[in-house]
């Protein structure tokens, strides 16, 4: 008698393949777009210290999804961490809370992407803003298509889109370097700097920008339950990813800035095509605006992989719409999870602009995925001690409080319509716990939990 099993996740990615998907969703259209921006909050040539400040962040905060990661290799990652960190009562809340919360800012991360792409897209053609929001719209719709697939053939996707990202990226550099002036910026990047309050509230906002750009190093945490040797290859993926595309950001950066004066950085709208114009003239400026829309496509590609598979492990586990955890019968992944999160993209895409957008993202997510992660990490550590982690970061509980720190500083910095926005999120979501909870007899409102 035949019996046909319910198809599973398979670990299919290798390190090679999550370090792409994560360097892919981590650079996307954000460098390129808030490269002007930075300048233009900080004001002089020590602008390169909001991409160190965001570099560092990224660091110790990927300590503690190493630490998590390896040790709950498993879709949804932030799902599993914050249920994990707080245990079996509050911990339904948390994670409840993340997937929330994800429905609203996934949708908003994937048509950041889209949007960006539309935006510079503007460099070779100029467009209207209905022909703008066309593009950005069609954009998502053909991420969702490709991404109807298995997961080896993403994984392969993923690194040839992934050296497209790295190609454009020293193309950048390498102009700079071979102009003759490429260490000028580094030699100017005190000069005029006083360390006051102006300083730190100017890297406070710069930093808003500058971390938006680094986010995505976590990625193959999502994707937990395809990952190839988990333990040793998420933490890997997360550090080599980090550490090279910090790299990567301040050599663009002082390649940019030893070629174009500071005033034009500042203004421009689309730096770095006039940056290779300047060197290569239009010609050659065209190409590298192709390749740009490349690594924005890249980034939007790998977002919507990792982001998918979070409704679909809270349905899995009975948390979230049972809809969600439906996997494709024959190509075993979570379609169901992937179209709704590519609609409700393809909407925001239309609807709203990149500025917003960026500061909502990181307003929705501090509170729940960052610093609720932090505190359930030493939650975690406190219940269950050192040596039930598969990864143990150095220094413990250093870099988890410079990182609750840090993120609670970037919160403040959105300022305060988007953080009044993040806690509404987060408070309207309390709510649909609270009805859900109800409805279904789980705690707060039934006795019989277990303590654990």
């Amino acid at each position: 008698m035949h019996t046909t099993e319910e198809p599973k996740l398979e670990r299919k990615i290798s390190l090679l393949q999550a370090t792409a998907i994560n360097m892919t969703d981590m650079v996307g259209i954000g460098p390129f777009v808030v490269l002007s921006v930075v300048a233009q909050t900080m004001n002089g040539p020590w602008f390169l210290y909001a991409w160190i400040a965001g570099a560092f962040l990224s660091f110790i905060d990927a300590m503690i999804w190493s630490q998590l990661g390896a040790t709950y290799p498993l879709a949804g990652g932030s799902y599993n961490f914050l249920k994990e960190g707080y245990g079996p009562k509050w911990g339904k809340l948390m994670s409840f809370l993340f997937v929330w919360q994800t429905m609203i800012q996934a949708p908003l991360v994937i048509a950041s992407a889209a949007i960006g792409f539309a935006h510079y897209f503007g460099f070779i053609i100029e467009v209207n803003d209905w022909q703008s929001k066309a593009i950005s719209g069609s954009i998502v719709v053909l991420i969702v298509i490709l991404l109807y697939r298995k997961i080896e053939a993403i994984g392969r996707i993923s690194v040839m889109l992934w050296m497209g990202v790295l190609f454009t990226m020293t193309w950048i550099i390498g102009g700079g370097i071979f102009h003759g002036h490429f260490l000028q910026p580094i030699k100017n990047i005190n000069n005029g700097l006083h360390l006051n309050g102006a300083f730190v509230a100017a890297l406070g906002f710069a930093s808003v920008k500058s971390v938006y750009s680094y986010l995505g190093y976590y990625n193959v945490c999502h994707l937990g339950g395809e990952i190839i040797n988990p333990k040793k290859n998420i933490p890997r993926s997360m550090f080599i990813s980090i550490a090279g595309i910090a790299v990567l950001y301040l050599m663009m950066n002082v390649s940019v800035a030893s070629v174009l004066p500071l005033e034009q950085i500042q203004k421009s709208k689309f730096v770095v095509s006039e940056f290779v114009q300047s060197l290569s003239g239009s010609t050659a400026a065209n190409i590298a605006t192709v390749l740009i829309l490349w690594v924005a496509f890249a980034s939007v590609f790998s977002a919507t992989l990792g982001y998918s598979r979070i409704p679909f492990a809270a349905s899995r586990d009975g948390a979230f719409f049972k809809i969600f955890g439906k996997l494709h019968p024959t190509k075993h992944f979570p379609h169901i999870s992937l179209l709704a999160l590519g609609s409700l993209a393809f909407v925001f895409s239309l609807m709203l602009k990149l500025e917003d957008v960026i500061k909502a993202i990181l307003a929705m997510r501090i509170l729940i995925q960052f610093i609720g992660q932090g505190v359930g990490l030493i939650l975690l550590v406190k219940r269950k001690g050192m040596d039930h982690f598969a990864w143990k970061m150095p220094l413990y509980p250093v870099p988890v409080i410079l990182a609750i720190i840090m993120w609670g500083y970037i919160l403040f910095s959105t300022g305060q319509k988007m953080m009044l926005g993040g806690i509404t999120v987060t408070v309207l979501g309390g709510i649909a716990y609270l009805i859900k909870s109800h409805r279904n007899k789980e705690w707060p409102f039934s006795k019989m939990i277990d303590n654990g």
